[in-house]
């Protein structure tokens, strides 16, 4: 019922909770001691087709937390004309990086600073001469307040208190390094936030690591963070910060993993291993750390900011940031190196690494009336079953043989559903078997594909010339088209009612077989690849969709690239493969974070 239902969420939201434990110096999650592994990411400088990408490859690395900035400018460029559509849907954002399983911390501002364009801050605001920003300037807290009026609401279901993923929230921005430090402002602000999202949520300030910063930035109510990068003492870091937050967790809300460019400067760059050291001691010491940046995306259009020391310095287009993803969302050495501290230190395990058993369908010969179309040479792609007729008894083991090296590419040999063995065009042209008059002879043979460079492209598939039995010529073959694609496409042998459906066994089959198997649904659907331990050659399907050969015998690809979007979030993904020689004894495949494509097994 309604009611029923009602009173479930109740109870599963009284059930979350997410809280500082002064205590024991450490946040609190569910009622239970928690540490964040977080990365920074914006938004608003990597195009929304990607976001998913970029947030799967944070989770792949094993964080557990992002964090990003809410550019008021970006949403709101002309004052009273609010955009959060197209790549300026936060709540997307928000929501994808609650399926893939990321909580977030989030730092609306209403300044960021993030060298962006005026930090955020809308240049409409500039239309009032004087007025004062970031400040307790009556212009500019009358139009912050209508932004946040407009902005706060839609955060706050997304709290995770409230269901959401979002675990705390920044006030402001380093204000400690402006030369303003209005407390006035700070505690309009901090009322704001209250407000609009309650007395629940942990609120935070961020400054750097001065005493000068951290007086003027800090502010009673609102928890104080540090930041600093690989050239800081953490000893001293952390001791300023126990210095205004004597109890709680230690936590470094900036930790640099590069830098910003300017034009005409040398692009900038931290070292990987000084990057992995420090953040290894500092999560020894157990302490909350954001990385920022985990990617930094690109200042495109006219978003990029400047900097005004000595003199004015624009900020260059591409905000790389030397992070553990680059630009184009690539993984670099120093997400690697980051990987592992974090694997090391925090002892978390990967769940991309996944393995699952498989059971067998049937035979591949079981099965052939699902499979058989119709009549027909010369196979465009796939798979084609030749069948004939043993001509008199073989009592003893005699050669089958392709004298003019006929099997184009190659050919699984079974009598009577008993499997025999291969021949392969070029390379195998003799093999033994065995069986009686009238026993039936099966020659499921696979195109391995076309020359596609020199003087033999025109490269026919099929049973190209005649088999010898011994001293006899095989005669009166029929062949079979297989549509084994369009079969699995439409669901076969899943939907198949357990009447006429294959028998389900654990033991595996000597030749030509097919096993299934199902991937229960987790709410991600990243890009993984697929192997195949033990397995000797075949093919696989996921969902339906044909991955590819596997062939891990022959190597040297060990494994099959698995995109993301095959994988469904909510149903169950269903897995079958076409061994044809050998299946291992424990039918088992695993899902992996990273490809094996350079390991030679048994070469001709």
């Amino acid at each position: 019922s309604i009611c029923k239902g009602y009173i479930l969420r109740s109870y599963a939201l009284a059930q979350r909770s997410f809280s500082i434990d002064y205590q024991n110096n450490c946040f609190e999650k569910d009622g239970q001691p928690f540490q964040y592994i977080s990365g920074s990411i914006h938004y608003s400088r990597i195009p929304r087709y990607y976001w998913q990408d970029r947030l799967m490859k944070m989770y792949m690395t094993g964080l557990n937390a992002i964090q990003v900035y809410v550019p008021w400018n970006f949403h709101e460029p002309v004052q009273g004309v609010h955009n959060f559509t197209g790549d300026r849907d936060l709540e997307h954002f928000l929501d994808l990086t609650n399926q893939t399983g990321l909580l977030v911390i989030l730092r609306p501002g209403p300044y960021i600073c993030a060298e962006w364009e005026m930090g955020g801050l809308p240049s409409w605001l500039l239309k009032k001469k004087n007025i004062l920003l970031r400040s307790a300037d009556t212009d500019y807290l009358q139009a912050v307040g209508a932004w946040f009026a407009v902005l706060l609401p839609k955060l706050k279901p997304w709290l995770y208190i409230n269901g959401g993923n979002i675990i705390t929230v920044q006030v402001e921005n380093e204000y400690g390094s402006y030369f303003a430090c209005d407390y006035n402002y700070m505690r309009h602000l901090r009322t704001l936030f209250r407000f609009f999202l309650g007395e629940d949520v942990v609120l935070f300030t961020t400054d750097g690591n001065t005493d000068k910063e951290m007086t003027c930035g800090t502010l009673q109510g609102l928890y104080a963070t540090v930041d600093f990068g690989t050239d800081t003492n953490i000893t001293e870091a952390f001791k300023r910060q126990r210095h205004f937050e004597p109890m709680g967790p230690l936590v470094n809300s900036e930790f640099y993993t590069g830098w910003l460019d300017h034009w005409g400067d040398k692009h900038a760059a931290v070292d990987a291993k000084a990057v992995s050291k420090v953040l290894g001691e500092m999560l020894t010491l157990g302490a909350n750390v954001n990385m920022y940046m985990f990617e930094g995306g690109t200042n495109f259009g006219y978003w990029n900011g400047a900097d005004h020391d000595k003199r004015f310095r624009s900020v260059v287009t591409s905000y790389d940031y030397d992070a553990p993803l680059s630009e184009a969302g690539d993984p670099t050495e120093k997400l690697l190196a980051i990987r592992d501290i974090i694997v090391n230190k925090c002892q978390m395990q990967s769940h991309i690494f996944k393995s699952f058993l498989l059971c067998i369908i049937s035979t591949f010969y079981e099965c052939f009336q699902v499979l058989c179309v119709f009549f027909y040479i010369g196979p465009p792609y796939g798979y084609m079953l030749y069948r004939t007729t043993l001509p008199r008894n073989l009592s003893e083991p005699t050669p089958l043989i392709s004298p003019l090296n006929g099997v184009h590419d190659r050919a699984y040999v079974s009598v009577n559903g008993v499997y025999q063995g291969f021949l392969e065009r070029d390379t195998t042209l003799v093999i033994n078997v065995t069986g009686n008059h009238g026993d039936t002879m099966d020659l499921l043979l696979e195109n391995m594909g076309r020359v596609n460079f020199g003087s033999k492209i025109n490269d026919y598939k099929g049973l190209l010339s005649s088999l010898n039995l011994g001293k006899d010529a095989l005669t009166d073959w029929k062949i079979y088209s297989l549509n084994i694609d369009g079969a699995i496409a439409e669901g076969w042998p899943h939907l198949q009612s357990s009447k006429s459906g294959p028998t389900y066994r654990r033991e595996p089959s000597v030749g030509p077989a097919f096993y299934t198997g199902t991937l229960q649904p987790n709410g991600l659907n990243w890009d993984t690849f697929l192997k195949l331990h033990e397995w000797t050659k075949g093919q696989v399907w996921i969902n339906g969709v044909n991955l590819g050969r596997y062939w891990p015998a022959r190597g040297p690809q060990q494994t099959l690239f698995v995109p993301g979007p095959l994988l469904s979030t909510t149903l169950p993904n269903t897995i079958t493969v076409l061994e044809l020689e050998q299946a291992p004894p424990q039918l088992r495949v695993l899902f992996m974070d990273r490809p094996h494509l350079n390991i030679t097994a048994n070469k001709l």
